[in-house]
């Protein structure tokens, strides 16, 4: 009338083999991945950091090339240059700058382009007035 079970308990079912190993196999998948993933988001914020940096540095370029301009308001039309090409110091790979002055109004363009990157630009605009 009942059924022994106790025979079929004792032998490990055939469906089970190997499992562990799935199970292992799909654990270092997925920590592969997430590696993977993390990898990738540390060369983005390596090449934004970058970016950044030369954004910065040709604002200090821009800016210091107007401090200069501020200290000799007098002789603004001596500022005038063309596009002129950046000494390496500068931190801006194939950067240039050029400065025009119209009356009071001042425009410093600097361009850079990073290896294998696109070009760039900062330009930044202001009046000088007043006596030295």
């Amino acid at each position: 009338m009942l059924k022994d079970h106790t025979r079929d308990n004792l032998l490990p079912p055939c469906s089970q083999k190997g499992s562990a190993i799935l199970e292992g196999l799909i654990a270092i998948l997925i920590f592969s991945l997430g590696i993977l993933a993390l990898i990738g988001l540390q060369a983005s914020a390596m090449k934004a950091t970058t970016a950044s940096k030369f954004r910065v540095d040709a604002s200090l370029v821009a800016n210091q090339r107007i401090a200069n301009m501020w200290a000799d308001r007098d002789n603004l039309a001596a500022y005038v240059e063309p596009v002129t090409a950046l000494p390496a110091s500068a931190g801006l790979p194939s950067g240039t700058r050029q400065t025009q002055v119209a009356g009071t109004l001042v425009t410093v363009t600097v361009r850079w382009q990073p290896p294998g990157g696109m070009a760039s630009n900062y330009v930044t605009r202001t009046n000088i007035v007043g006596n030295s």
